[in-house]
């Protein structure tokens, strides 16, 4: 595979894991009292602002690691946010019997997600980032 080949990939896959977290960060700063009744449902207080702090997280996260800036850590910290919110919302064994399929796929598509993170996290941004452009790569 051509260096150019491999760097088309690497980006194409920090797209793909971080269009996941900026449409959600979105989506939380734009209903914070609606994400904040969700997120009070997981057994954290109904706080909009918690929503808040949680969708910019996402969405400046996210950002980073498709330009690919600091890129490694942001993979980390989203990896880290997504196992957390995984335990919390997606506890399929302790779901009704007529949830737990739905909520399994959740979890399961979450752990790959978070695998993602971790090829990115040991692996680096590659040649077309910011990480590279500044030697940090």
């Amino acid at each position: 595979m051509t260096d150019s080949t491999k760097s088309s990939l690497l980006l194409a896959g920090r797209f793909l894991l971080a269009l996941m977290f900026i449409l959600a960060g979105f989506g939380k700063l734009a209903n914070a009292d609606g994400t904040a009744q969700f997120i009070a449902s997981g057994g954290l207080p109904n706080l909009p602002i918690l929503a808040l702090l949680v969708g910019l997280f996402e969405v400046l996260a996210g950002a980073a690691l498709i330009v690919g800036f600091k890129a490694r850590w942001a993979a980390l910290a989203l990896a880290a946010f997504t196992v957390v919110a995984t335990l919390m919302f997606h506890a399929y064994w302790s779901k009704p019997a007529d949830q737990q399929y739905l909520q399994q796929l959740m979890f399961l598509k979450n752990l790959a997600v978070v695998g993602g993170m971790l090829a990115v996290a040991a692996m680096g941004a590659g040649a077309w980032s910011v990480d590279a452009r500044s030697g940090r790569a």
